[in-house]
Parts: C-alpha cells; sequence; structure tokens
C-alpha cells in the first residue's frame, strides 16, 4: 500500500491544530476588545475582521457567547442601530473596564511572550 503522505501526519496536523486552538480561546477575548478599542463594532463584522488574520479563524457561533460575557462582567456595553442593509443590528463598544483589561492583558501578554521565547530558545539549543 502507498500513502500519500507520510504516517503520523495526520496526528501531527491534529496536534498543532489543537495547539492553535487553546492559544486562541486564551487570547480572543483580549482580541475583541483590541477590535472595539477604536470603533464599535457589530458581532459579523467582528467575525470577519478576526477571520482575515491567519490564526485567528473563529465562527458567530464562538463569538456570540464570548460577547455576552464581555457584556455581563461590563467590558463591553451594546446598542441596537438601524442597518441600511436591513433589520437593525447590535453594535458593541468598549467599557473602561474593558480598556483597562485590555490594558492589563497587553502589558502581561509582553511579559508573558518574552518568557515563552525565551523557554522556547533555551530548548532548542
Amino acid at each position: 500500500m502507498r500513502y500519500l503522505a507520510a504516517l503520523g501526519t495526520l496526528s501531527r496536523v491534529v496536534a498543532a491544530s489543537e495547539v492553535l486552538s487553546q492559544l486562541r480561546r486564551g487570547a480572543l477575548e483580549y482580541c475583541v476588545l483590541a477590535l472595539l478599542a477604536n470603533e464599535e463594532r457589530y458581532a459579523f463584522d467582528i467575525v470577519r475582521t478576526l477571520g482575515q488574520v491567519d490564526g485567528m479563524v473563529t465562527a458567530e457561533g464562538t463569538l456570540y457567547p464570548l460577547l455576552s460575557r464581555l457584556n455581563k462582567d461590563g467590558r463591553v456595553t451594546t446598542r441596537w442601530r438601524d442597518s441600511d442593509a436591513g433589520p437593525p443590528r447590535k453594535y458593541y463598544a468598549i467599557t473602561a473596564e474593558g480598556r483597562r483589561a485590555l490594558a492589563d492583558f497587553v502589558s502581561e501578554w509582553s511579559r508573558f511572550r518574552q518568557a515563552v521565547e525565551s523557554l522556547l530558545a533555551k530548548g532548542s539549543a
């Protein structure tokens, strides 16, 4: 029997996919807050923008619960706006609490990234 890919390739693809999924899960909330930092957006616009960034693809089914939690936690507010293209849309805007959370993440992210890169460099040396 002849295989088109080396044995174990699929398991490596799945493992890599799980790693990316875990990384995305930890950072997605803050990526959404970053997108809202300069302008309010509606959910589909957020999904579309995330989808344009390599590695950040997400679905509306993932985003809506996250936006609901951010709203409940006081990190975003919502308001309905009329749309030229159909029914009114719910727009999300970052709050002062959301800005504080984002600033904390940015500060910690830099420190965390440097720590991980340092450990990875030691592991590959």
